[in-house]
């Protein structure tokens, strides 16, 4: 192939892809998709999944680019993808993340529930209730510290379902759970905490109990709003003054 061409086939390329870009300037409805053949990599098809509409911010463009990589076939991008999705915060990403809860890889299922909870959409619930059950003692601990910061009372009976644990960190997240949906459903349980093996446990429930309490008042009101009253106050606590305090100093 001549030089000219190499040329003129690659001007034609460049006014192409020119033309396709000022049409979708022009017409914001059009979305941007991928025609090139299918490739086999499976990073490839997640990839190929993305669709990038033209009326889209940029950052939502961003979140959507984030939860398909929560299915790369790298673990540690996928890792990566549900931290980043936590620090964002975007509720665009709950769907995505939820189905992460699924992932092989423990530490992925780690990750998305921790951005779950930091996102704090109750909708997630359901999807990490069922997780207080799973064969990794740090997945039980992260679904119960994600239950307590999504502050959704419906997860209050799978908690206290938990509090007997076999493994007391899970315990113990579970109890701290229970404290913050302050919910009084959880007292007689975290009573029953009081009396674990493990110190940490006893501190959480005690802790637990405080907070729930605190806010219900269920020790009552104070008997004595004044500790100290003083029905007769005296406006001048010294009836005697002494208008020199140091005798030795008095004239002679």
């Amino acid at each position: 192939m001549s030089p000219i061409t190499v040329f003129v086939r690659t001007l034609l390329k460049t006014s192409a892809i020119f033309i396709g870009f000022v049409s979708i300037m022009l017409h914001p409805s059009l979305e941007w998709t991928s025609t090139a053949p299918r490739a086999t990599s499976a990073t490839t098809d997640v990839w190929r999944g993305v669709r990038v509409t033209a009326g889209q911010s940029p950052r939502e463009g961003a979140v959507d680019a984030l939860v398909a990589a929560l299915k790369d076939s790298d673990a540690g991008v996928r890792r990566q993808a549900a931290a980043a999705l936590g620090e964002i915060g975007n509720a665009r990403a709950v769907t995505g993340l939820m189905e992460a809860l699924k992932d092989a890889d423990t530490d992925v299922r780690t990750h998305a529930l921790s951005a779950l909870g930091e996102i704090g959409d109750r909708r997630a619930s359901a999807a990490i209730a069922p997780l207080l059950k799973d064969s990794s003692p740090a997945i039980r601990s992260r679904a119960a510290s994600a239950l307590g910061e999504l502050g959704d009372r419906t997860a209050v009976d799978p908690l206290i379902a938990a509090i007997r644990d076999p493994n007391a960190d899970v315990r113990r997240h579970v109890i701290s759970a229970l404290g913050e949906l302050n919910d009084e459903r959880a007292l007689p349980a975290l009573t029953a905490a009081m009396k674990d093996e493990d110190t940490a446990v006893r501190r959480a429930a005690i802790a637990a109990i405080a907070e729930i309490g605190g806010d219900d008042n269920i020790h009552g009101p104070h008997p004595h709003p004044h500790p100290h009253p003083h029905p007769n106050p005296n406006p001048n606590p010294n009836p005697n003054p002494n208008p020199n305090p140091n005798p030795r100093l008095q004239e002679h």
